[in-house]
């Protein structure tokens, strides 16, 4: 397994080492102590989370507020999506700045965003399936987001604006400017 900084701390970006043949391919997803020994990061995974989207599907940009907060490992199943971050962490050089890589079945890369990001994702293949681990149960009532086109955060989505497709929730959050910080 590679695991490559990003940037900002404790965003990581894991590309699995596939063992491929005639019958198809095998790779371990996830490995707490290799993780842990590489990252100083100690997860202990508590829910899996599963979706189905169409192309131009976003959804985001998600997270869920203290003491409910959530770190993320994940990865997609099928198709191909544009994953997002936002550095919510105030204390940090990279507070209010993005970060996107493609997740895609093909690539197989995986993405470890720790607490104190907002997430999201937007669909460019046909449609995908979408895997994540999560530290932390999820939670109603602590769940936010912030305005996944907010300006200020000057975020490609790669999708055109009239083939976006968006819940009627996520059109609702604040821009990062109107948002508190509680990281």
């Amino acid at each position: 397994m590679n695991i490559e900084a990003t940037g900002f701390d404790d965003l990581y970006l894991i590309t699995p080492k596939v063992f491929e043949d005639q019958r198809g391919y095998f790779f371990e997803s996830f490995h707490h102590k290799k993780f842990r020994e590489a990252t100083g990061i100690d997860c202990d995974f508590v829910q899996d989370n599963q979706s189905r989207s169409s192309h131009g599907v976003i959804r985001g940009l998600h997270f869920q507020v203290p003491p409910m907060a959530q770190a993320k490992f994940v990865r997609v199943l099928q198709g191909e999506v544009l994953d997002v971050v936002v550095d919510l962490r105030k204390e940090k050089s990279t507070f209010g700045k993005s970060y996107s890589t493609l997740l895609s079945a093909e690539n197989k890369k995986q993405l470890f965003i720790p607490r104190g990001f907002a997430h999201g994702i937007v669909v460019l293949s046909e449609s995908a399936e979408f895997f994540y681990k999560c530290d932390n149960y999820y939670s109603p009532e602590n769940e936010r987001g912030i305005m996944y086109d907010d300006t200020s955060l000057n975020i490609d989505w790669k999708i055109e604006a009239d083939k976006r497709i968006i819940s009627d929730k996520d059109t609702k959050h604040p821009s990062l400017e109107e948002f508190t910080s509680p990281f």
